[in-house]
């Protein structure tokens, strides 16, 4: 008797968990972002750990 008290206790509060984080709610509108968010900052800087390759010579004409 006691397993069985304890399993449907166990049962009946993970079925609680689990209704409870159903969102069956539709959204009225679409999230949105606060006034003062900017987006994701991006680094568009080129790599400073790579040297500057060399420049290529002019080509020497062949006679």
């Amino acid at each position: 008797m006691p397993r069985l008290a304890v399993s449907l206790a166990l049962s009946t509060t993970i079925t609680l968990g689990f209704a409870a984080c159903v969102d069956s709610t539709p959204h009225k509108h679409p999230p949105q972002d606060p006034p003062d968010y900017h987006g994701v900052p991006t680094d568009m800087t080129p790599p400073s750990m790579i040297d500057t390759p060399p420049r290529p010579q002019p080509a020497v004409p062949q006679k």
